[in-house]
């Protein structure tokens, strides 16, 4: 649930913060007050679109904050939001809730945090997803679309989830093959032309049989072949000057580098002073490395190529291998990778009679097991919508719709990822009335109606979630406005309920009361959240019926409605 919000420069809000509590919690004030502010903050840090121009007139960026708590969610759902923050970076706070915020800026940059971290708009969605649920009058009007009343189905019904993924995975199956089948029949001719460009171009690599690394290689051996004498030179040199000429059979009168450091050696090590002891042990080190660098100097000058026709076999070879880096990749490591790609691309490629015969095969085959499970998972669906259309048909009846009655309706349609079903809520406002579309049977506040009695359905098995409704009594009055009343209290018995209201008989019902008051100056209009003492609760709804809050009626009025509603919700948790 949410424990807390606080605002900064959100429409006419410039600051303004509300602790929430469990149970069911109400928001009212004056038109223009700021109320819709309040939503528009929870729809940010839902992850919901940016908008610059709810920005404060005069503030360079406005901040929404909301401290999330888990603990009486699901296990398996806290464990689920646990890992997705973790998985973002971010942490929970001391008392292990976690800190979600969004900012948006007048220019309409906007940035979003969760748990310490900075995160993309989507992770905030993902985050919020199982946690706030926001119903407002454009959401009932997403409710018109066919697939959002197929997803109010599905969530109705527990088991139908496995159904649907079980489907989900046959329908990607047979789609994946059947469009392997499509592009191989469709483009046989081109394929046929790809399956010659790709046998030529690794006949080709295959005839020069390249080694990985070897272009590198014969660049370093080319080079040693064109200065073979030079280098010859240089490494003699040097061997001479360690081991004397007589490591090449020649004699001279000057003794070798090996010679005179031994004899240093060996003067210094028998010193009976330490300092001289010391340098003797130093120059055995050097002369042990003097006689490695010796003996790597004389493998290198054994190694060195003393065949003439190796230089032009090494250029021919390169020139090979250069053939190959110009049309496939800058090196040979890279023309070796392109081709083991090209090899599993031609494996795939077979347009054959007999492989295109087998792959039909396996397209129908696919598609019967995408039948079976669409057929199952239909099959649950419609079981399920007879029970969902008497149940909602029930919570109508209680809010003032007592003729009223929804069916849904299930019907099969060409396989899309979500089955091979369309569904749509018919409303038929009396018995005698044949059910028609909610789009064009439904008044505003007959919408608002039917889309509270399914979240109260739908609901039902849920806990420990914040469910905001923005206004879903507008357009309702009377019983039927007690009658929501008493259902959103009884939604809140295990969920967090926050209600944008403006009829008295929902707000009685309350646990809590916040009120947005509104300051009208001579230059700008600034508003504020409280929460109402029990006097102000009553001074408010006597507010909320007619203006009456000046009148001793008025307030006797409003008395008497919360204290009806408090007898009400107390039955409700017993």
């Amino acid at each position: 649930m949410l424990a807390d919000i606080a605002i900064e420069n959100l429409g006419v809000i410039p600051s303004a913060s509300a602790e929430l509590a469990e149970g069911l919690t109400v928001l009212t004030g004056e038109t223009g007050a700021g109320k819709t502010m309040v939503v528009t903050g929870l729809r940010l840090l839902a992850g919901g679109r940016a908008d610059a121009s709810r920005v404060r007139s005069g503030a360079k960026q406005a901040v929404v904050e909301g401290r999330f708590v888990t603990t009486a969610l699901p296990a398996a759902t806290a464990a689920r939001v646990t890992e997705l923050v973790d998985a973002a970076g971010g942490t929970a706070d001391e008392n292990g809730e976690f800190i979600a915020s969004r900012t948006v800026s007048a220019a309409g940059r906007s940035r979003a945090h969760l748990g310490g971290r900075s995160v993309p708009a989507a992770t905030l969605a993902e985050f919020s997803a199982p946690l706030l649920t926001i119903h407002g009058q454009n959401d009932q009007l997403r409710l018109l679309a066919p697939e959002q009343q197929l997803a109010a189905l599905d969530r109705f019904d527990p088991a139908i989830a496995p159904l649907l993924e079980t489907y989900r995975e046959a329908w990607r199956t047979w789609r994946a093959l059947a469009k392997d089948l499509r592009s191989r029949t469709e483009s046989r001719r081109e394929l046929a032309q790809e399956i010659d460009r790709l046998q030529f171009a690794l006949d080709e690599i295959d005839a020069v049989e390249p080694e990985p690394g070897e272009d590198a290689e014969l660049l370093l051996q080319i080079r040693r072949l064109q200065d073979v004498d030079t280098l010859r030179e240089e490494a003699s040199t040097a061997l001479a000057a360690i081991d004397g000429p007589e490591a090449f059979g020649g004699f001279s009168e000057e003794d070798p580098a090996s010679t005179l450091l031994g004899r240093a050696e060996a003067a210094l090590s028998g010193s009976e002073d330490t300092e001289l002891r010391e340098l003797g042990e130093r120059l055995a080190g050097i002369t042990s490395q003097l006689g490695d660098i010796a003996a790597e100097l004389g493998g290198f000058l054994s190694d060195l190529p003393a065949d003439p026709s190796l230089l032009e076999e090494s250029l021919q070879r390169q020139q090979q291998l250069k053939m190959l880096t110009r049309k496939y990749a800058p090196d040979i490591d890279g023309v070796l990778a392109w081709r083991d790609k090209a090899r599993t691309r031609l494996s795939r490629i077979d347009i054959s009679s007999e492989a295109l015969d087998e792959l039909k095969k396996q397209v129908a085959a696919a598609e019967k097991t995408m039948t079976a499970a669409a057929k199952k998972l239909s099959a649950a669906r419609t079981k399920a919508a007879a029970r969902l259309a008497e149940q909602v048909t029930e919570e109508l009846q209680g809010l003032a719709m007592a003729k009223a009655r929804l069916t849904v309706d299930v019907r099969r349609v060409e396989p899309g990822r979500e089955g091979a079903d369309e569904v749509e809520l018919m409303l038929a406002p009396n018995a005698g009335t044949e059910p028609r579309p909610l789009a064009s049977s439904a008044s505003g506040g007959e919408l608002s109606r039917v889309m509270l009695a399914l979240e109260v359905i739908l609901s039902a098995g849920t806990q420990g979630a914040t469910l905001v409704f923005d206004e879903v009594d507008a357009g309702v009055g009377g019983r039927a406005a007690v009658e929501i009343g008493r259902r959103l209290a009884r939604l809140a018995v295990h969920n967090q309920v926050i209600v944008v209201t403006h009829l008295p008989q929902v707000a009685a019902y309350a646990d809590t009361h916040l009120h947005v008051a509104k300051n009208v100056g001579d230059e700008s209009v600034t508003s504020g959240v409280l929460t109402l003492s029990p006097q102000e609760r009553v001074e408010e709804l006597a507010r909320m019926l007619a203006g009456l809050d000046d009148t001793d009626t008025g307030r006797a009025h409003a008395a008497e409605l919360l204290e009806r509603a408090e007898e009400e919700r107390r039955a409700f948790t017993i």
